[in-house]
């Protein structure tokens, strides 16, 4: 009996021990990666309401409001991906950056949404950065907006010389929400407990002139889903670049 029970005691030991390794394990493989979006025009930092640009048709315009929608960021090598399930909302008027736990290893690529997933735009309230207070929510039937643009142009043909894009739309052939994959110059290698920093920018100037080019002139307002906000969220993915690592 006596023998039994030490067995039992060293079994039971034996399992404490695995999980406290296990824990002491993950606990020490997480990494922190800091990430900072800059949004840009005409190859300088974008200012907010006192600044004006010119796009690629001559336009030029001041911007009031830019805000979009980052999720699913991930971290890739060419046989693995670290995926983590995340939304964030990039506000210019705000320079917070975005925090993630990664695995150590060594990594090509990052890879993310902008936008959300057609999950999240029929769930009912929802809080943080999905909570309708910010202004990014149209209604239950069109849901989300992932990007919204917004400011003046004398070339905008709209009362008081608006310009406002508000891009979205998760159903079917109005998808809007596009996949971003961003190659490192070198491999990203991560250490237990590192604490890295990127930083990525946005460039207007591939909004204006990307794979569908939009001019002010012929589209200042875009405010439904519909075939002229897909061609604009098809210049997503060229508007983004990785500035730095380190």
């Amino acid at each position: 009996m006596i023998k039994g029970h030490r067995l039992k005691f060293l079994g039971l030991a034996v399992v404490a021990l695995l999980c406290c390794s296990k824990e002491g394990l993950s606990q020490k493989k997480e990494a922190t990666l800091h990430i900072t979006f800059e949004n840009m025009a005409n190859d300088k930092l974008l200012l907010l309401n006192d600044s004006s640009y010119v796009n690629h048709f001559a336009e030029q315009y001041a911007i009031t409001k830019l805000k979009y929608y980052i999720s699913d960021i991930s971290l890739g090598t060419k046989d693995k991906s670290l995926a983590s399930e995340n939304i964030f909302l990039i506000d210019a008027a705000d320079e917070e950056d975005i925090r993630i736990n990664i695995l150590p290893g060594i990594y090509s690529t990052i890879n993310f949404t902008l936008g959300i997933d057609s999950a999240y735009n029929n769930s009912g309230a929802q809080e943080g950065a999905l909570d309708p207070l910010n202004g990014m929510f149209w209604t239950w039937n069109t849901g989300y907006v992932y990007f919204k643009l917004e400011g003046y142009s004398n070339a905008s043909t709209a009362d008081l010389h608006r310009i406002e894009h508000h891009i979205g739309g998760y159903e079917g052939p109005n998808k809007s929400n596009r996949q971003i994959e961003l190659n490192l110059k070198e491999p990203l290698v991560i250490k237990e407990g590192d604490q890295k920093n990127m930083v990525i920018n946005l460039n207007l100037d591939k909004y204006w002139n990307g794979q569908n080019p939009v001019s002010i002139l012929a589209n200042a307002l875009i405010m439904t889903t519909g075939e002229l906000a897909k061609k604009s969220a098809d210049n997503f993915p060229g508007m983004f670049f990785i500035k730095s690592v380190n």
